[in-house]
């Protein structure tokens, strides 16, 4: 589904990815690899294949757009410590990614130092035409803003039940991304963590097997009194 954002023309995918085609960029947000090793490492045993399955997604994403520059949008390592965890095939395949994109780590909560052991450059931001991509939303405006952190869902209830999918959401002028990690979960969009980051009603892009686009006023909490969740 194609958007504007600050007038930039900006392509929602329907993986979670966003496709900025002036710029010949492909955006992707919070892969969080390694989440399963370092939840292991704590007690809470999960499958170790969420690098192998978000790298697999990322990979199709790539084949389809063929961009010239790959950004990741920060938290693209769940920790500094999942360079040394991610297994020898997965780690190749990242560093193949540097060889054959442009690709840009931006910093991240989770990762200050990004993933350029792998190859590829960081930075804090980038500017692209009117958009600047960086990880957390600034407080207050912040006119052509894309940003992850957040991982936003939505909820949407009608007769038959309800539906909670990850989202992109907007207004316009700032896009919020959703969490693109195999593991990594999401925030709802009424949460209050979202407070004053809108200067008008936001519109959600619901992912899944299309772009679904659904005005705020028909999105739900996930519960009476929604519980601020870590990103």
């Amino acid at each position: 589904m194609q958007i504007s954002v600050a007038g930039e023309p900006c392509v929602l995918r329907a993986a979670g990815t966003l496709w900025l085609p002036q710029h010949q960029t492909l955006v992707v947000s919070d892969l969080h690899f390694e989440k399963g090793s370092a939840y292991a490492a704590r007690g809470q045993l999960l499958p170790p294949y969420d690098t192998r399955e978000t790298l697999n997604r990322l990979m199709a994403e790539l084949v389809a757009v063929q961009p010239r520059c790959l950004v990741f949008l920060g938290d693209s390592l769940h920790d500094m410590g999942a360079i040394s965890r991610i297994p020898v095939a997965e780690r190749e395949t990242i560093m193949g990614l540097a060889r054959d994109f442009d690709l840009v780590w931006i910093s991240g909560n989770h990762d200050p130092d990004g993933g350029a052991a792998f190859g590829g450059r960081s930075a804090d931001e980038v500017r692209l035409g009117q958009l600047v991509l960086r990880h957390e939303p600034l407080t207050g405006e912040a006119i052509g803003e894309v940003c992850g952190h957040l991982h936003p869902c939505a909820v949407v209830r009608g007769p038959a039940g309800s539906v909670r999918r990850r989202c992109f959401i907007g207004d316009g002028s700032r896009l919020i991304m959703p969490s693109f990690g195999a593991y990594t979960g999401g925030l709802n969009v009424h949460d209050r963590a979202y407070g004053g980051l809108f200067q008008q009603a936001p519109t959600a892009y619901l992912t899944g097997e299309r772009v679904v686009r659904v005005p705020y006023h028909r999105l739900s909490p996930d519960r009476s009194r929604p519980i601020r969740r870590s990103a």
